[in-house]
């Protein structure tokens, strides 16, 4: 009898999962059309106000919490709980502003004091060097702040670009989303079988190619991050031993008043193995450290709601 109660529950969940799907997608697809008219801030206030309250009735706040725990062992509960806080209040938003990505990028650089955006000492000459030299580069990044951001700068600014990036699992999600990035967002390559070469031929095009790295990754490599061996994407480290270009990180945190710095890292010089080649793993090691430096800043911003630890 239990069997067939359990193969009941599994044909009947079966059944209704392409119905919820749609339902659910249906809803996100009229609240990111509805947001596209109020006032980005007002609404992105909103959102977070919302996402602070809900969150922790959420499983992934007890996975939070326990992230940090293991990142962090001398903050006491109340920091941790925090520092959890601020992750619910920028996941919101985050989520806000995503129906903005086609015009959320706002920096001039003759008058940065009245952008949006603003660049962190050093950035622009990296960023202008990168454009010009007429190469390609690795860019690697992380959940920080508001990750979507970094994709804008690029094409605002005449530099060719591909970016790496996760389907929604929602199919009308999916489409939502990429009617907005396609804008400004450069050349969007999926995680499908042929992503990695796909990348690999921008980049010897010349392409600046981009990815977050900051997740687990089953088949990954050993990385040491916050003192606790996890596995990371090796992806753009075996891209390094095809083409020999720049590898720099780009970082984006969050200001006050709905602002941003941008910023890029100066450039990650490959370990190499005793034959001369890359070193692919001691390569990811230098690109984890360079964001474990940059959440240690900024703990509240980065998304600490998966498991990075396995």
């Amino acid at each position: 009898m239990r069997r067939f109660l359990l193969r009941g529950k599994a044909r009947l969940r079966d059944a209704t999962k392409p119905v919820i799907g749609a339902l659910l997608g249906a809803l996100v697809v009229a609240v990111l059309r509805a947001v596209r008219y109020f006032d980005p801030q007002r609404t992105a206030d909103a959102f977070a106000r919302i996402t602070r309250r809900v969150g922790p009735w959420l499983p992934e706040h007890k996975i939070g919490r326990a992230n940090l725990r293991a990142a962090f062992p001398d903050k006491s509960a109340e920091e941790i709980e925090r520092i959890l806080a601020g992750v619910w209040e920028n996941l919101g938003r985050f989520g806000a502003e995503v129906a903005h990505l086609d015009h959320i990028w706002n920096f001039d650089p003759a008058h940065p004091e009245k952008s949006r955006i603003e660049l962190a000492p050093g950035t622009e000459e990296l960023f202008l060097r990168l454009r010009d030299d007429g190469r390609g580069a690795l860019i690697f990044a992380s959940h920080l702040a508001n990750w979507e951001l970094p994709a804008l700068a690029g094409p605002a600014y005449g530099l060719d670009s591909a970016v790496l990036f996760r389907r929604p699992n929602i199919a009308a999600v999916d489409r939502a989303i990429q009617g907005i990035r396609a804008v400004n967002m450069g050349t969007m390559i999926a995680t499908t079988a042929d992503a990695p070469l796909r990348l690999a031929r921008a980049l010897q095009d010349g392409v600046h190619v981009g990815m977050l790295i900051d997740q687990y990754f089953g088949r990954g490599v050993d990385v040491s991050f916050f003192g606790r061996t996890t596995k990371a994407n090796p992806l753009l480290a075996r891209m390094a031993r095809q083409v020999d270009v720049p590898i720099h990180g780009v970082r984006i945190v969050r200001l006050p008043g709905g602002r941003f710095r941008a910023e890029l890292s100066p450039a990650i010089i490959p370990p190499r193995d005793a034959a001369g080649e890359v070193d692919v793993q001691a390569t990811m090691q230098a690109m984890t450290s360079v964001l474990e430096g940059w959440i240690r800043e900024h703990p509240e911003q980065w998304l600490w709601l998966h498991r990075r630890w396995r």
